[in-house]
């Protein structure tokens, strides 16, 4: 199956999406402080310096999940605990950005996040925690003793 490219298309498009919500935040902090901007008696300068903190950790989680289905698609082994709670969290995200973005900015973006989406899940399902050869965990190492055969039952 096709579960490392997708992993790494998973990966790209976080990365590229990471890139963008820096810059649509970055751009939006600073329409804020030209304007003067203010939304119930808020500082127009605190209000544009948190847009710009909230653009920036919002850009490092998607990166962070990117790095996570990277690692996940170079190992070609299931993400950890850790790792799958983080992408499945990434994936309610798009889900739930996904339904605001369809009447907020378009179908387009719609599409997007819901291409995201799939990818996310699919590479959880792809990695599901077995290996390779179809057994749970993959394969054993090398120089492991070989499985002891089950004793017979008396009865």
């Amino acid at each position: 199956m096709a579960r490392r490219p997708v992993a790494v298309v998973a990966a790209v498009l976080l990365f590229l999406e990471a890139v963008g919500i820096g810059l649509i935040h970055m751009i939006l902090g600073i329409a804020v402080d030209r304007q003067d901007m203010s939304l119930a008696g808020l500082d127009p300068a605190a209000m544009s310096v948190s847009t710009w903190i909230m653009g920036g950790l919002f850009g490092l989680y998607l990166a962070f999940c990117g790095v996570v289905l990277l690692r996940t698609a170079l190992r070609d082994r299931a993400p950890g605990r850790f790792a799958r709670i983080l992408l499945i969290s990434c994936a309610v995200v798009h889900g739930v950005l996904g339904m605001l973005t369809v009447g907020l900015v378009g179908w387009a973006a719609f599409v997007f996040m819901m291409v995201v989406l799939g990818l996310i899940v699919l590479t959880l399902l792809a990695f599901d925690g077995r290996g390779s050869d179809g057994e749970p965990g993959g394969a054993p190492p090398a120089d492991a003793p070989p499985p002891a055969a089950p004793a017979a039952d008396p009865a």
